[in-house]
């Protein structure tokens, strides 16, 4: 990237490109540790996991013949390659932490780049000795350091497993992570929003993944063509622990190099805040006449997104619960673990628990990248022509409030009705599992909400508190830690349906915590000065 950077303007096209990666990286001294941290520890956690549910040769033979014919599993997690722990491990998280990997790089780049020319900020340091290209360069650049850090860890963590498989699955994982960055980079110069930014290459994303799952859902070897379409299929053909395909690497390594080159050029042929596809001007009249009516139109495309992603998610955990049932069968091992994470009930209610759990988890980030618009129009500048006029910080803070709050009843509901239409039995017990989750969403809501108002310069942090909820909650319990540590998280104090008992007091509690917090952070907002 940084050759073909030079090719086409010499040095002075990434004058201060150091300086530049330098200041991105001390930026994201939480954001990107907290993400390495979760995807990292998610694979290395799992061969110890796997041995003890699969502790014999002759388990992990009957593990991969059972996968050979259940196509709703090879759809969620894909076709297991060997019946090596390592090979598990690869066939078991490989996939979802390449996903991890692009979502840490798409937001590292877009954060880097086209957040920066929205508030301004990119103007003021192009006026000094700052070359064309720098600003871009260093956002690829933190995202290589990013993925590098994580392929390393990966890499030595696995060693143990053998090492050529472990090198294939740290460069596999880091691979898809750079060819996700060097597209937010792509999208970065076509869209004027950094929020459509984010939203366009996480859709991107979420097809690639779609692509994957079925073609993996027909076929049983990763030969789909549909899989060959998605990067993730990609990582999923390296193939670690079993006969690595290395030349696989050249597709990861190529599209980055193509994306990356066609994202140089584009950020030479266009003016400083400008875009390829720039956003329509319109009057704030009519459906834009209130606060509420515009923060909708802001949020209405990221409400419509997760809202299919969760639908869908339904659809495809609840067509999978049967045949995850099939899979444990008497291996207590493993039904040992989806009970801890779904509670103490029959193995089906157990799993459908674990799942919608986990779907609650991902609420959580929702949650708290739509209170963090209320940052992001503050720090660009556009809230104080909004706050000029007849509106006070309240209001203006309530309509992103009720969309950020509302939209995580409303896309865990749709999770609900996915499964039921995935699973077909147990609708109300299933949708009254998924909304249970939402005290505990909104708790990290709040939180983000307290950040916002009291301390706006820290907001970011935000993202580290959900990445730590995350991290609890899908390792947690494969680890078998400490119930004080899953207590640390809001989640693990929710009643575990359906199959448990419904306990009211701690969703009360929880509720009550997430008004405290959010009413903690709009009294910050109201009397704090205005960020610039």
């Amino acid at each position: 990237m940084t050759a073909f950077a030079v090719r086409h303007g010499g040095s002075r096209q990434l004058a201060g490109t150091g300086t530049l990666l330098r200041f991105a990286l001390r930026r994201d001294r939480l954001l990107i540790p907290v993400w390495i941290a979760v995807d990292a520890l998610m694979v290395l956690s799992m061969p110890g996991t796997l041995e003890g549910l699969y502790g014999t040769p002759a388990e992990r033979a009957g593990l991969v013949r059972q996968m050979a014919t259940n196509s709703s599993l090879r759809a969620m997690v894909g076709p297991v390659f060997g019946d090596s722990l390592g090979a598990l491990t690869a066939w078991r998280v490989g996939i979802y932490a390449g996903a991890l990997a692009a979502v840490m790089s798409l937001l590292v780049v877009v954060r880097h780049t086209r957040d920066e020319e929205e508030s301004g900020r990119q103007e003021l340091v192009a006026s000094g000795t700052v070359g064309r290209r720098a600003s871009l360069t260093a956002a690829l650049l933190a995202a290589a350091v990013a993925n590098a850090v994580l392929a390393l860890l990966v890499t030595a963590g696995l060693a143990g497993q053998g090492a050529a498989g472990a090198l294939a699955l740290g460069l596999g994982i880091a691979g898809v992570g750079m060819v996700f960055a060097t597209m937010a980079a792509i999208v970065a110069q076509l869209t004027e929003s950094a929020r459509l930014a984010r939203g366009l290459t996480a859709a991107v994303l979420g097809t690639a993944f779609v692509l994957r799952a079925a073609g993996d859902a027909g076929t049983d070897d990763g030969s789909s063509v549909l899989t060959w379409l998605s990067p993730l299929g990609w990582l999923e053909n390296l193939r670690p622990y079993a006969a690595e395909r290395w030349w696989v690497l050249a597709l990861l390594a190529g599209a980055v190099v193509l994306q990356g080159a066609l994202a140089y050029a584009l950020a030479g042929r266009r003016d400083l805040g400008m875009s390829f596809l720039p956003t329509r001007p319109g009057p704030a009249s009519g459906r834009l006449g209130t606060a509420g009516a515009l923060a909708w139109r802001l949020q209405r495309g990221a409400v419509l997104g997760w809202s299919i992603g969760f639908f869908l998610a339904g659809v495809v955990y609840g067509g999978m619960t049967e045949g995850a049932a099939d899979l444990v069968g008497d291996n207590a091992d493993a039904r040992r673990i989806i009970e801890r994470m779904g509670g103490q009930s029959g193995l089906t209610d157990a799993f459908l628990a674990s799942m919608i759990g986990m779907l609650g988890l991902v609420a959580a980030l929702w949650i708290v990248a739509s209170v963090l618009r209320l940052h992001g129009e503050e720090t660009s500048g556009r809230a104080e022509p909004v706050l000029a006029n007849a509106v006070g910080r309240l209001r203006w803070a309530a309509g992103h409030l009720v969309i950020a709050f509302g939209g995580a009843a409303w896309i865990m509901l749709l999770a609900g009705l996915g499964f039921a239409v995935g699973y077909g039995r147990q609708v109300g017990p299933v949708l009254a599992a998924c909304l249970v989750q939402l005290p505990a969403v909104w708790v990290v809501g709040g939180v983000a909400v307290l950040l916002h108002g009291v301390l706006p310069r820290a907001a970011v942090a935000a993202w580290g508190v959900a990445g730590a909820v995350l991290l609890i909650g899908w390792v947690g319990p494969a680890l078998d830690v400490p119930r004080a540590v899953l207590d640390v998280s809001p989640f693990g104090h929710l009643p575990k349906l359906p199959g448990g008992s419904m306990e009211w007091g701690p969703v009360a509690v929880l509720t009550g915590v997430a008004v405290l917090l959010v009413a903690g952070g709009l009294a910050g907002l109201r009397r704090r000065d205005m960020l610039t």
